[in-house]
């Protein structure tokens, strides 16, 4: 519509407008907002996680923006991309306890939440810190750019408290329910264990708690001589065969426990419902310790061209639909939106722990159970939140002795 066009409709366009014309208007604004970002691209690098096809295919087609790239790839690969200095990327969908990486070197852009006008619904656990840990030990303390809390290192899109996965038919649930079991002799061979290492450290440190060989606070943040202990701990059981696979690739994991190659490996939970949907037998545990939290969300890149896009990108996963995909996948999405948008049976299951009411699904069946049961059970069973360790280079030293052991 052209302003001449509008106008021209004199009092009987106000008067559309006071009775409802509103809709109009934001369809203009809508058009507006398409056309600008139709000339902007978004390119951006993570996890197959989040970095999924149909999702980049839909928000082009919502936004408008002029082209959508994806390239999967893990954590510390991203990081050695983007730090190195890469132009390719104008986001990085990263995990919270990576964010001091590019906020210390400078390659953060934060986000104003004046710009995602869906942050208005999002989920209590990013803005209120819990008493149980410091700051900076939880996703609160890592994704503020300001005191003020009006601008974001990072928006979050998907976080999801993580676990253990094993075969039901090999490993029983009390032997399964323990960081301790992916260390067990009785496993030996069969076991996994993921390539990231400030996820595996933190996993060997809890189970050496348990085992009674550490006393490690926060196993997300350890000390130089929990480091220390860990790295020795993991060498001997590397040497001892303890590994079948060190997996960084989510279809790499399915396959593996699918196989029965891997009978117990740390897990993502998607990865879990994967393989039942196979037709394969495989269950998340509760660890006795609690489960590892994190988050991850779009981070942009400073000096990108596409500063729009990213904007909108990151709205975008707030907006409620694209949180389907990833919750019918075993995680969580951090916007309340999700719930106007989910099925109310579906979101009973995945997020309420109601039984499923449908026919089966993926190796759901009827009167089945999400594993660990609704999302306030399982945020209240958690053992840390990832986060930056203080002694990151000191680690990074230990876990390559690890790797070359």
């Amino acid at each position: 519509m052209q302003r001449r066009s509008l106008l021209k409709g004199g009092a009987a366009t106000v008067g559309f407008a006071a009775l409802g014309g509103a809709p109009i208007l934001g369809s203009m604004r809508h058009a507006m907002a398409q056309a600008a970002l139709g000339s902007e691209q978004l390119r951006t690098i993570g996890l197959s996680v989040t970095v999924q096809d149909r999702i980049l295919q839909d928000f082009k087609k919502q936004s408008g923006v002029g082209s959508v790239t994806g390239t999967a790839a893990t954590y510390p690969d991203a990081q050695t991309k983007i730090l190195s200095g890469s132009k390719d990327f104008d986001c990085w969908e990263i995990i919270g306890e990576r964010l001091p990486a590019l906020v210390e070197t400078n390659k953060d852009a934060p986000i104003p939440t004046s710009q995602l006008k869906n942050w208005a619904d999002i989920r209590s656990t990013f803005t209120t810190p819990s008493p149980k840990w410091p700051a900076k030990a939880q996703i609160t303390g890592q994704i503020w750019a300001d005191d003020a809390h009006t601008k974001l290192f990072m928006v979050p899109a998907v976080y999801n408290y993580d676990s253990i996965g094993y075969n039901p038919d090999l490993v029983s649930a009390e032997e399964a329910n323990t960081w301790t079991c992916l260390f067990d002799d009785k496993f030996r061979g069969k076991s996994g264990l993921n390539t990231d290492p400030l996820i595996a450290t933190g996993q060997a440190i809890m189970a050496m708690n348990t085992l009674g060989l550490l006393d490690e606070k926060n196993p997300g943040n350890p000390s130089k001589e929990g480091i220390t202990e860990a790295a020795k701990f993991l060498i001997a059981k590397k040497k001892n065969g303890q590994f079948r696979a060190l997996w960084g690739d989510f279809g790499e994991l399915v396959n593996l426990l699918a196989s029965n190659e891997m009978v117990v490996s740390d897990a993502w939970q998607p990865a879990v419902m994967a393989v039942k949907a196979e037709g394969k037998p495989c269950k998340y545990a509760v660890p006795k310790e609690g489960y590892r939290a994190w988050a991850i969300g779009p981070a942009m890149i400073a000096g990108t061209p596409n500063k729009d896009a990213v904007m909108a990108y990151a709205d975008y996963w707030l907006s409620g639909p694209p949180g389907i995909a990833v919750s019918e996948q075993g995680y969580y999405s951090p916007t309340t939106n999700i719930q106007k948008v989910m099925a109310p049976d579906r979101y009973a299951f995945w997020y309420e722990g109601a039984p499923w009411k449908e026919a089966p699904w993926r190796g759901i069946n009827p009167g089945d159970l999400r594993d660990g049961g609704s999302l306030e059970t399982r945020a209240a069973h958690v053992a840390y939140w990832h986060q930056w360790p203080d002694q990151y280079d000191y680690l990074i030293q230990k876990w390559d002795e690890f790797l070359s052991a």
